[in-house]
């Protein structure tokens, strides 16, 4: 689906705010999320402080965008690339070995694997094709709290904390993305 020009000029826009290390608000395909350029480790934490969230339970890299992920699904086997990029009825986030320490350790925690989501979710697509990589990407939730559903959520929760907010509607989905161990299948998150 292409973008109007508004929307696009927005895409652009959140772009722009990542780039110089801002944080911006962005609608996922349930709920909202916190975004920054995961190769700025000033960013992350600045994300990780606003969201009150440890360092130690990692983050959610996100792109519309297969060839963003690569790197690090090229080592892995052609069952468990096959099972990464399979067709579901609903978003999965995938927890993905980083085999050969691809992806900085404040992304990953404490953890020896990597959470990627392929999103089909159009804005968000748009934002990391027109930034050429993966996002941080966050539910827009202090620590502890539900994740905001709404816009008016968001500016009760961040109001005066994050750089931008995308404007875009929500994907329909009512929860957020299934959380998978991609070699286990195992569901770690409904």
């Amino acid at each position: 689906m292409a973008l109007n020009k508004k929307t696009l000029w927005q895409v652009r826009f959140a772009a722009h705010v990542i780039r110089m290390g801002g944080v911006v608000a962005h609608p996922t395909e349930a709920i909202w999320g916190l975004a920054c350029d995961p190769f700025n480790p000033q960013a992350v934490a600045r994300l990780l402080t606003i969201k009150q969230r440890p360092l130690s339970k990692g983050l959610i890299l996100v792109s519309g965008q297969s060839a963003h992920f690569e790197s690090l699904l090229s080592p892995l086997s052609d069952s468990l690339r096959a099972r990464f990029f399979q067709q579901t009825s609903h978003p999965i986030t995938w927890l993905v070995p980083d085999k050969h320490d691809l992806v900085p350790q404040y992304l990953r925690g404490q953890h020896s694997s990597i959470a990627l989501r392929l999103t089909q979710h159009t804005v968000f697509s748009a934002l990391s094709q027109v930034l050429g990589h993966a996002l941080v990407s966050t539910s827009a939730n202090p620590t502890g709290r539900q994740p905001a559903d709404s816009l008016f959520k968001v500016n009760q929760y961040f109001a005066n904390e994050i750089d931008y907010i995308l404007p875009a509607v929500l994907g329909g989905f009512s929860k957020p993305s299934e959380i998978r161990d991609l070699k286990t299948n195992s569901i770690l998150r409904f």
